[in-house]
C-alpha cells in the first residue's frame, strides 16, 4: 500500500530547497514520490495519507549513536522498581554486571530512544554481538564513522570538550544539540529507502524507517 506523508514544509535535503506543504510517498521500502502535496497526491489518488504538524526532514545520523548503546544499560520496565528507568551508567553499571542477553535487550529499548530523537543513523561500530543484532533489527543505518566540521572523524565522547569521563557523559551526549542530530543525511529522491524524520519546534513528531512508521510522539 502507498502512503503519503505531508507536513507544513518538506526539506528535500541535498541542498535542495524547502517545499512549503511538501509531501513524500512511499511505497514499501521506497521513496515513490517527492514535491507539493496536491501534485503527490494526483499521481497517487488512491494513497492512504498521513498529516504531521511541521517539517518532513531527512533523518538524522547520530556520531555517538553505537557508543551509547554499549556504554550505557536501558532497564527495561519491569525493572524500574529496581534498578529506576535512567540509563546506568559508572559503578551501577559494573554492580549490575549485564550479560549478553540484557545488553540486547537495552541496546533494543536505547535504541527507541534515539529514534524518539528522529535518528535514523548510527556512527560506530558495535562490538557486543547483541547490540549489533539488536541495531540491525531496528532496521538503523550504521556508518563506522562520521566526518566532523574541519575534517577527521567523531572521536570517544569521553574526548569531547566539556564532556567527563565515558560513564559520566551518556545524557549530555544524548540529549546536547552539538551531537544529537548534527548532521541530516540522504536525498528525497525517488528510488532511495524511504528513510525520514517530521519535526516541530524542536521535537520529533515521527520517524520513518525503509517506509516504516517506527516512532510516533504521543
Amino acid at each position: 500500500m502507498l502512503t503519503v506523508h505531508t507536513a507544513g514544509s518538506l526539506l528535500p535535503g541535498g541542498g535542495s530547497p524547502a517545499v512549503p506543504g511538501g509531501a513524500v510517498a512511499v511505497r514499501g521500502r521506497e521513496i515513490a514520490a517527492v514535491g507539493p502535496y496536491e501534485t503527490v497526491l494526483a499521481a497517487h489518488p488512491d494513497a492512504r495519507v498521513r498529516r504531521w504538524p511541521g517539517t518532513i526532514t531527512p533523518g538524522l545520523v547520530h556520531p555517538y549513536g553505537v557508543w551509547l548503546l554499549e556504554h550505557a544499560y536501558h532497564p527495561d520496565p519491569r525493572e524500574a522498581d529496581a534498578l529506576g528507568s535512567a540509563p546506568l551508567t559508572g559503578a551501577a553499571l559494573t554492580a549490575l554486571g549485564p550479560d549478553d542477553a540484557r545488553w540486547g535487550g537495552s541496546a533494543r529499548r536505547g535504541a527507541q530512544r534515539l529514534l524518539a530523537h528522529g535518528v535514523t543513523v548510527l556512527a560506530g561500530t558495535p562490538v557486543r554481538p547483541s547490540v549489533a543484532d539488536a541495531i540491525a533489527r531496528t532496521g538503523l543505518t550504521v556508518l563506522p564513522t562520521v566526518a566532523v566540521p574541519g575534517g577527521g572523524a567523531v572521536p570517544e565522547p569521553g574526548a569531547v570538550p566539556g564532556y567527563g569521563a565515558p560513564e559520566e557523559s551518556y545524557a549530555a551526549v544524548l540529549d546536547d544539540p552539538r551531537t544529537a542530530g548534527t548532521r541530516a543525511v540522504g536525498t528525497r529522491a525517488v528510488g532511495v529507502r524511504a528513510d525520514f524524520a517530521v519535526f516541530e519546534a524542536g521535537e520529533c513528531v515521527a520517524t520513518v524507517l525503509a517506509g516504516r512508521l517506527v516512532h510516533r510522539r504521543r
